[in-house]
């Protein structure tokens, strides 16, 4: 009786409010769910093109670089019977011959053993022959398999066709990886450098990175003045040379590479003009070598160096240098120390934006450049399209992807969080 509560007018007031912010509160969390909602639809479209046109074919090709499964289908039973050899110091046993003997005969009738040929050519030489030929001289049956195939081709006696044979059992493999950074495993499966007859992607990837790093700083010392020039001139003047600027954009790439072709020939308007001039006296080869793969590319990518230097170089007072002049500072100090730091944002975009794109260069270096100046989309496009080797393609390709991330990465943590994706 006296533990009883009798409810007061301010009590029962108060429970009121507390209900009516509980309700407020619910209001407020599905407004901004709605909202929420809302924002998502409008940008899911874009989420799902990146999704259709830029995960799935990274991801896609990242998947080629590793999966090896042509040996696993075309021969399983010798794929199976590897689990028998536990010495990679010898040749396999017989139960291994016997099975790559049955695996032939069974692929040569199913059509199926050029699929496997062209897979044990990527780490034979010869491996191609090796197979076919030996499947087309094994006979229906043999007293010992071993003997058989070495008669049929003495290279079956050796280790390292084995161990090929057995590092391409599948389904994963880092085989492509390793070649394109000029490593192999050897019979005993240990990483070893390729043989220096057959080791050409690390000079392949310096050069790519070299020719990228070049033409990154033509187009930044080009760039900048430009930039500078384009933020500080009156806007009538300003808008005419952006259009200038601009002005590549609006030509396809293909015919901005041709027509350096023919203004960089032996006969073209380049040479004629430094004759005329008398800066040489014969025509000079500005085409098919290094000399032209840096001016074509630094042509086409120097606007891609302008416009962030110039966005960034926009937003800048001119007060702080007037501030500084008026402290005492030279025209030089003032521009050095305080109107250069200013434009480090932009400049830090432009240059990874312009070695970014060089890196993945194609058209203009194979158009324009030499043999010995192709990058590494070169051999990516050779791969993809002329051996149909597409574990090679991916590896290339994804060594060119982890290296720019990397370097993205070191470039991001020394301009100290200045440049973010997005």
């Amino acid at each position: 009786m006296g533990s009883e509560v009798t409810a007061t007018p301010q009590t029962t007031a108060s429970r009121g409010d507390t209900v009516a912010s509980r309700a407020l509160l619910r209001q407020l969390r599905r407004a901004e769910r709605r909202r929420q909602w809302g924002a998502f639809a409008l940008v899911a479209p874009l989420v799902l093109f990146l999704i259709v046109a830029m995960v799935l074919p990274i991801g896609d090709m990242l998947r080629r670089a590793v999966d090896d499964p042509e040996i696993a289908d075309v021969l399983p039973q010798v794929t199976r019977a590897f689990d028998d050899w536990t010495d990679h110091g010898q040749l396999p046993p017989d139960s291994v011959f016997a099975a790559l003997a049955a695996d032939m005969a069974s692929a040569r009738a199913a059509g199926t053993l050029p699929i496997a040929a062209r897979r044990l050519n990527y780490a034979v030489d010869g491996g191609r022959s090796l197979l076919v030929n030996s499947a087309r001289r094994l006979p229906e049956t043999a007293p010992n398999w071993r003997d058989t195939l070495i008669a049929a081709d003495p290279r079956w006696g050796e280790l390292d066709v084995w161990a090929a044979l057995y590092q391409a059992r599948g389904p994963l493999t880092d085989f492509f990886l390793l070649a394109a950074i000029d490593m192999q495993r050897d019979a005993q499966g240990d990483l070893t450098a390729t043989p220096a007859d057959r080791a050409i992607y690390r000079d392949v990837l310096a050069r790519t990175f070299e020719i990228a790093g070049a033409v990154t700083l033509l187009c930044l010392l080009l760039g900048f003045p430009v930039a500078y020039l384009l933020a500080n001139l009156p806007p009538r003047r300003s808008n005419l040379l952006m259009i200038l600027v601009l002005l590549p954009f609006w030509t396809s790439l293909l015919v901005r590479t041709a027509a350096w072709v023919v203004l960089l020939q032996e006969n073209g308007l380049v040479n004629q003009v430094m004759m005329m001039l008398g800066v040489t006296e014969a025509p000079v080869r500005l085409v098919y070598n290094r000399i032209g793969v840096y001016i074509a590319m630094t042509h086409v990518l120097l606007p891609f160096m302008i416009l962030p230097i110039y966005s960034v170089m926009r937003g800048i007072s001119p007060v702080y240098r007037k501030a500084a002049l008026s402290l005492g500072a030279t025209p030089t100090t003032a521009f050095l120390r305080v109107y250069l730091p200013q434009t480090l944002p932009g400049l830090a975009a432009g240059v990874l934006l312009v070695f970014i794109m060089a890196l993945g260069y194609y058209i203009t270096p194979a158009l324009i450049g030499g043999a010995g100046d192709q990058m590494v989309s070169y051999f990516i496009a050779f791969y993809t399209t002329d051996t149909v080797n597409w574990g090679m393609a991916a590896a290339l390709g994804a060594v060119l992807l982890s290296a720019t991330l990397l370097l993205y990465w070191v470039y991001n943590r020394l301009v100290g969080g200045g440049v973010r994706l997005g």
